[in-house]
C-alpha cells in the first residue's frame, strides 16, 4: 500500500504542476535575493568613489597651502594646512571607503589602498607637517604629490572597477534567472499542454461523441497520474454506459414485444368478440377465429368440436385442417377424450405431435372443445394460455347465448301456437263438432235408399248429405291433426328428439314399424324451420297411415354437404293411385309449407311398391352473407 501510494505520489500530475510552479518561484526568489545582496554590496560605492576622488583635490590643495606657507610663513596658512591634513586623515579612514574594501587582503583594491595609506602616513603627511630646512626638501614633498595623486586615482579606479564588477555580477545573475525562468515557464507550458490540455480536450471530444450516442468510444490515456486514472475511469464509465444502454435496449425490446403481444391479443379478442356477439354466428366465423389463433400463436391447425343435443356424440363445427386429411369425429382425438376434459389439457399423438384441448363452456354447460395442434418441442407461454382460455370461454358463452336465444324463440313460437290451438279448439272445433251432430240428426229424417223416392224429395239429397258428412269428418280430422301439431313442443333437445317422438307416436297409432335416421350435424335450423319440417313429416306419416296401407315406413332427415337439408318419408304401401279428393288438403298444405321454407316438395311412386315424399330446402342461416374478415396481422 505504501509503495502504491508512493508511486501514485511520484507520478502525480498535481505534484508535477506544483514542482513547476515551485521551480519558477524559487528562480524568481533566488534572482531577487541575489540582486538584493549584490545591490547591498554595491551600496555606498558611489560615496566611496566621491570621497576617494576628493582625496585628490585635497592632496593638491594641501600642496598649494604648503607652498604658500613656505612663501610667506603666515600662521593662518599653517592652520589651514593642519585642517586640510586632519580632513584628509578623516576622509582616508571614512566608512564608505572602508566598506568597499574587500575582505581579501590580496585583492588589488586593498593593495592600492594600503599603498595610498602607507604613502600618506610615511611620506606625504610627514613632509607636509614638518617645516623643511632647505628648498630641496620642500621641492621633494611637492614632487611626491603627483605620484601620490596618481595612486589615489588608481584607488578611485579600483573602487569604480569593483562597483562595476558587482553590477556585472548582478546583471549576469538576473539574466541567468530570467533565462532559467523563461525555460522553466516554456517547459511548464509544454508539459501542461501535453499532459493536461490535450488529454482533457480528447476526453471532452469523446464525451461529446458519447453524448451523441457513440458508446464504443474509448480513450488510450493510461498511467498512474490523475489523467491516466481519469482515462481509465472514463473507459469504465463508457463500458458501464454501453452495458446499461444494451440492457436498456433489451428491456425496451422486451417491453415492446410484450406490448405487441398484448396489442395482438386484445385485437384478436376484440374482433373475435365482435364476430361472436354482433349477430348469429355462422360456421365460417369459427373457422376465421381458428385461423386468427393460428396466426397469433404460431401453432398448428385448429379444430372446434361441438356436442350434439343428445350429448352422446360430437361434430366438427369448424376446422383449418387439410381437407385431404382424415378427420375423425371430434377431430384430432376421439370424441370421448374431447368431452372428458373439463380444463385445458394436452394429448400426445403419434410422431411427437401433441393436441391442446380447451373446453367450450359457459357457467352452465360444456358445449364442446377447441383443439390446436402443437408442433414437437413447442410449449405455450403464459399469455398464450390466457388468450386461449379467454377466447374459448367467449366461444362457449356465445354458443350458450345462441342456444338460449334459440330456445327462447322456440318457446315463444310454441306459446303462440298453443294459444292458436286453444282458440281453434274453443271455436272452430266446437263448431265442427256441432255440425257433425246436426248431420247425424239429419240422416234419420231422410228416406232409406230402398224405399224409393218420396214426393218432394230431391234425387240428390242423399248424395249431398253423404258428401257433407265426408267433408265434415275430413275437416274435423284435419283440425284435430292441426291441433295436435300446434301442441307439439320441440324442447331444448332439438328437431331430432321431436322427430323421434313423432315416429314413436305414429308407429303406435298405425301399428307399423317406422325407422328413423337423423344427421343434422353442420346444419342449423331456426325454430320456425324446425316446426315446418316437423309438420311436413307428420303430414306425410299421416298420409302413410290413412291412405297408403303400408306395412312399414322410413323417415330420413339429413344435412347435405352444401348445407341444405333433405327430409324423406318412404313407405311400401299402394302408392298414389288417384288425385286427392275435394276435401283432402294434405298435399296442398305440405307444398305451402315447403314454399314457405324456400324449398321444394316432391311426391313420387317407387318402382316397385310404395311412395316417397321428399322435402329439400336451404336453411336461412346458410344463406346469410359471411361478415367481412378482419385478420390479425402477423409479424
Amino acid at each position: 500500500m505504501r509503495r502504491l501510494l508512493g508511486n501514485r505520489l511520484q507520478n502525480s500530475l498535481l505534484l508535477r504542476l506544483g514542482g513547476m510552479f515551485v521551480a519558477i518561484t524559487v528562480l524568481a526568489v533566488a534572482s531577487m535575493s541575489t540582486s538584493w545582496m549584490v545591490a547591498e554590496t554595491t551600496q555606498g560605492s558611489g560615496q566611496a568613489i566621491n570621497l576617494a576622488g576628493s582625496l585628490r583635490m585635497q592632496s593638491w590643495r594641501m600642496a598649494s597651502i604648503h607652498q604658500r606657507l613656505l612663501q610667506d610663513g603666515k600662521p593662518e596658512h599653517r592652520a589651514s594646512l593642519g585642517e586640510a591634513i586632519s580632513r584628509f586623515d578623516r576622509d582616508l579612514k571614512a566608512e564608505p571607503i572602508l566598506a568597499v574594501l574587500p575582505a581579501d587582503e590580496t585583492a588589488p583594491l586593498n593593495r592600492v589602498y594600503r599603498q595610498v595609506e602607507r604613502s600618506w602616513h610615511e611620506q606625504i603627511r610627514p613632509g607636509l607637517v614638518r617645516l623643511p630646512a632647505t628648498a630641496a626638501a620642500d621641492a621633494a614633498v611637492l614632487d611626491d604629490i603627483p605620484e601620490f595623486v596618481a595612486r589615489i586615482n588608481d584607488l578611485v579606479k579600483q573602487i569604480e572597477e569593483a562597483a562595476e564588477a558587482k553590477i556585472l555580477v548582478m546583471r549576469v545573475i538576473l539574466g541567468a534567472a530570467v533565462i532559467a525562468t523563461l525555460l522553466v515557464v516554456a517547459l511548464s507550458i509544454y508539459l501542461v499542454n501535453n499532459i493536461l490540455v490535450h488529454p482533457l480536450r480528447d476526453l471532452l471530444e469523446m464525451t461529446d461523441r458519447i453524448g451523441q450516442g457513440n458508446l464504443a468510444m474509448r480513450t488510450d490515456l493510461t498511467g498512474e497520474d490523475e489523467i491516466g486514472r481519469l482515462g481509465q475511469a472514463f473507459n469504465h464509465m463508457a463500458e458501464d454506459l454501453s452495458k446499461l444502454y444494451q440492457n436498456l435496449e433489451a428491456r425496451v425490446a422486451e417491453k415492446t414485444a410484450e406490448l405487441t403481444i398484448a396489442n395482438r391479443s386484445l385485437e384478436l379478442l376484440y374482433h373475435s368478440i365482435a364476430r361472436l356477439y354482433s349477430g348469429p354466428v355462422a360456421h365460417d366465423t369459427y373457422a376465421i377465429l381458428l385461423k386468427d389463433l393460428e396466426n397469433v400463436l404460431g401453432v398448428g391447425h385448429g379444430l372446434a368440436c361441438l356436442v350434439d343435443t343428445s350429448g352422446a356424440q360430437g361434430r366438427v363445427i369448424a376446422s383449418t385442417l387439410d381437407p385431404a386429411r382424415d378427420i375423425d369425429v371430434c377431430g384430432l382425438t376421439s370424441c370421448s377424450e374431447c368431452l372428458a376434459n373439463r380444463a385445458l389439457s394436452v394429448h400426445p399423438l403419434k410422431g411427437g405431435t401433441r393436441v391442446l384441448s380447451l373446453p367450450l363452456s359457459d357457467s352452465e354447460h360444456q358445449y364442446g372443445v377447441l383443439q390446436l395442434e402443437m408442433p414437437p418441442g413447442r410449449s405455450l407461454e403464459a399469455w398464450q394460455t390466457q388468450l386461449l382460455e379467454a377466447l374459448s370461454r367467449h366461444i362457449g358463452i356465445a354458443i350458450g347465448t345462441a342456444r338460449r336465444i334459440e330456445q327462447s324463440r322456440r318457446l315463444s313460437l310454441l306459446e303462440e301456437r298453443a294459444a292458436l290451438a286453444r282458440e281453434l279448439h274453443d271455436s272452430l272445433a266446437q263448431s265442427l263438432s256441432y255440425m257433425k251432430i246436426q248431420v247425424s240428426r239429419l240422416k234419420p229424417l231422410l228416406p232409406a235408399a230402398d224405399a224409393g223416392p218420396r214426393p218432394g224429395d230431391g234425387p240428390e239429397a242423399g248424395e249431398v248429405l253423404a258428401e257433407l258428412r265426408e267433408g265434415l269428418n275430413s275437416a274435423y280430422r284435419q283440425l284435430r291433426e292441426l291441433l295436435t301439431t300446434f301442441r307439439l313442443r320441440i324442447e331444448g333437445e332439438g328437431l331430432a328428439a321431436a322427430l323421434q317422438t313423432t315416429v314413436t307416436e305414429f308407429s303406435a297409432r298405425g301399428n307399423i314399424p317406422i325407422a328413423l335416421e337423423v344427421h343434422l350435424a353442420g346444419c342449423t335450423l331456426s325454430p320456425n324451420e324446425e316446426i315446418h319440417a316437423l309438420q311436413i313429416v307428420r303430414e306425410a306419416l299421416s298420409n302413410v297411415l290413412n291412405h297408403a296401407h303400408a306395412s312399414r315406413a322410413e323417415v330420413r332427415v339429413l344435412c347435405n354437404s352444401d348445407g341444405s337439408v333433405s327430409a324423406t318419408v318412404t313407405d311400401d304401401g299402394t302408392g298414389i293411385r288417384q288425385p286427392a279428393g275435394a276435401h283432402h288438403y294434405g298435399m296442398t298444405i305440405m307444398e305451402e309449407r315447403a314454399r314457405h321454407l324456400g324449398g321444394q316438395l316432391t311426391a313420387e311412386n317407387l318402382p316397385t311398391l310404395g311412395t316417397r315424399v321428399t322435402l329439400h330446402f336451404m336453411p336461412d342461416k346458410q344463406r346469410e352473407p359471411v361478415p367481412p374478415i378482419h385478420s390479425v396481422p402477423q409479424n
